[in-house]
């Protein structure tokens, strides 16, 4: 297959980029750097993420199209530029690919868009694909996320919406700032510990996502989460054990909010959600528990 990623030097598309290339697939990736750091055998595409000036005309040759761009949740303060940028980075994009997409004279056969698991809010009984969308601030960037390509179902084109956890990776992403207290010897739930930690192992995540790629009948919604409901307690605690590190009293929630401000619903607060129609698509996980899937990373 040809498959155009856009965002795809960022860690999770490297590492699906390796994971097709692997397999002979052949990968372009649009970027807004001039140096940004891609795997070997993938071929860089410069783009403005807003528009189809100098690349459009690729999208003629694809066989899937994957949106992955966006500005990292990680980045603090949140202040109201750093929110609209987040944002703007998915949004501009995401209508790029879509007006590609509707010029082209030949279409791709899959869309995939990734969006986030906090679709479904950050409270409330168990989630699945079926659950509204909530009304806060990152619930609300989702709904926009994947409104910005709807239209690619108006052009006959298979689209997948990828609603991702916080994907766990050594030294990549979130994990480095999850795992640094616990290195540390401070690590503990964070608040009361009870709020949900949805989380996915990294070759899960591009697992599932070469897995509704290639599947036929995949299209809508889809949790992409481990299917064991895990609290922020439940993950911390087995990844002291795995360290080999204590696990000590909480951090307080005040005091989280006062020092990450609006991010800190990142940590403290958290809905569980299940990957109900992944599961019944016939995905099978390889690391359902947090136990297994951090001893893999760190064992």
């Amino acid at each position: 297959m040809k498959i155009l990623i856009a965002g795809g030097a960022g860690f999770l598309g490297r590492s699906l980029t390796q994971s097709l290339l692997a397999d002979d697939h052949q990968v372009w990736l649009l970027t807004r750097r001039s140096n940004a750091d891609v795997p070997a055998g993938a071929q860089a595409v410069k783009w403005d993420a807003k528009s189809t000036d100098g690349w459009g005309d690729l999208v003629n040759e694809m066989d899937a199209v994957i949106h992955l761009a966006g500005k990292s949740l990680a980045s603090w303060p949140w202040t109201a530029a750093v929110k609209r940028a987040f944002l703007s980075s998915r949004v501009e994009p995401g209508l790029a690919l879509a007006s590609a997409i509707q010029k082209a004279t030949r279409r791709p056969r899959v869309f995939i868009q990734q969006s986030g698991i906090n679709h479904y809010g950050l409270s409330g009984s168990p989630a699945d694909e079926t659950t509204p969308p909530a009304e806060d601030f990152l619930a609300r960037l989702t709904v926009q996320w994947e409104d910005s390509t709807r239209s690619v179902e108006d052009f006959g084109v298979r689209r997948v919406v990828a609603r991702t956890a916080v994907v766990i990776a050594k030294g990549e992403g979130l994990m480095p700032l999850i795992a640094l207290p616990v290195q540390l010897f401070a690590g503990g739930p964070l608040g009361s510990g009870e709020q949900a930690m949805s989380w996915i192992h990294i070759n899960d995540w591009v697992g599932a996502i070469r897995h509704l790629m290639g599947n036929e009948n995949a299209r809508g919604a889809y949790n992409l989460v481990a299917p064991t409901p895990t609290s922020n307690a439940d993950f911390t605690r087995a990844l002291a054990k795995t360290l080999h590190r204590p696990y000590w009293f909480p951090a307080p929630a005040f005091l989280l909010r006062t020092l990450l401000g609006g991010m800190n619903v990142l940590v403290v607060e958290g809905r569980f959600s299940q990957p109900k129609r992944l599961i019944e698509s016939g995905y099978r996980f390889q690391f359902e528990g947090p136990r297994e899937a951090l001893a893999d990373l760190y064992g």
